[in-house]
């Protein structure tokens, strides 16, 4: 079977710190998967990696048949891969509007204003703050809007890293819902998140990152059930 991503071997360093030590793993087309891990497991470092952000020392990445291994960012945008970066990191000085179309800077305009109507359609809030400098929204909204922008890039793959991150549990309720909601449309989504619980229960299948090895993974009900699991990361 063809994987719509493909993970080989990969290892990242940072400078003699080896962050991924041989990571593989797959994640098939319209699948959501998880991936799980405590602080410094290596789970943004291999967000990072995919979407071109880091060079890997060794391994291989492969996306729709194409290697993206060692593609630039812009390239690997433009073939399909968007992310909602940890911490959200939004153009502060920027209104709301301008950072969604900033985001679809591969795009032409017309397609860019088709896809900020879809986003505003999702989250109505980005709506009513459009013309809101982004620097000056709350933090929800301002996850509505790294959410937003990374789909205005129309991607065939969304990497979302810790969208509940410093969130009131209504907001990661409201923010997960919505995920759901762009699975529906069959976006493809690989989610790094530290609430393993709500993670677990969107995603089809998840992985278990400890220290840059992957140590579990398997079914998202089966890591929900799994007794070690849930005493490392579901608070039982």
């Amino acid at each position: 079977m063809t994987h719509l991503l493909e993970v080989e071997d990969l290892q990242v360093n940072y400078g003699h710190i080896q962050a991924l030590k041989g990571i593989s793993l797959h994640v098939d087309d319209r699948e959501v998967v998880a991936i799980l891990g405590a602080n410094g497991a290596g789970k943004t470092t291999l967000m990072r990696t995919l979407s071109g952000l880091i060079a890997p020392k060794s391994g291989k990445v492969t996306f729709a048949g194409h290697e993206t291994t060692h593609l630039g960012a812009d390239r690997i945008v433009r073939l399909g891969i968007g992310q909602s970066p940890e911490g959200r990191r939004v153009f502060g000085t920027l209104s709301v509007e301008e950072n969604l179309r900033m985001g679809g800077f591969t795009r032409p305009p017309a397609e860019i204003d088709e896809s900020c109507k879809h986003v505003y359609k999702i989250f109505p809030r980005l709506h009513e703050r459009r013309a809101q400098l982004a620097g000056t929204l709350s933090g929800g909204e301002q996850q509505m809007l790294a959410i937003g922008r990374a789909l205005v890039t129309k991607p065939r793959l969304l990497l979302l890293d810790e969208p509940s991150l410093g969130l009131a549990p209504i907001i990661v309720r409201n923010i997960f819902q919505v995920l759901r909601d762009v699975r529906d449309t069959g976006v493809t989504i690989l989610v790094v998140e530290q609430n393993a619980r709500m993670a677990l229960k969107l995603a089809d299948r998840g992985y278990v990152l400890e220290v840059g090895k992957l140590s579990h993974e398997g079914p998202a009900r089966e890591l929900l059930a799994s007794p070690e699991i849930q005493a490392a990361y579901l608070g039982h």
